[in-house]
């Protein structure tokens, strides 16, 4: 399994978008996406979530991503997981 990492990209200097790419599988790609609080979550073709897009810099809740990983049966995150978020 591999560790989640979180890449922010930037616009004109300032945070843009933000995402966070989950445990993969060579060759796994999104099969459908799913729009969840103030994020989407990316699914792959047999239901593991793969990814998840945060549009927002701030504000981002930890349970809620938590939810959905615990929904999926994958590993939780913890805070420092998302640190970068807010520090952009």
């Amino acid at each position: 399994m591999s560790k989640p990492y979180l890449e922010v990209t930037y616009r004109r200097g300032k945070p843009f978008a933000a995402y966070l790419y989950l445990d993969r599988r060579a060759g796994d790609k999104a099969d459908r996406s799913e729009r969840r609080d103030d994020f989407v979550v990316d699914y792959s073709d047999d239901g593991r979530p793969i990814g998840i897009e945060f549009t927002r810099m701030s504000g981002v809740d930890l349970q809620a991503v938590n939810r959905v990983l615990a929904e999926a049966h994958a590993a939780s995150l913890a805070a420092v997981d998302l640190a970068p978020l807010s520090a952009a």
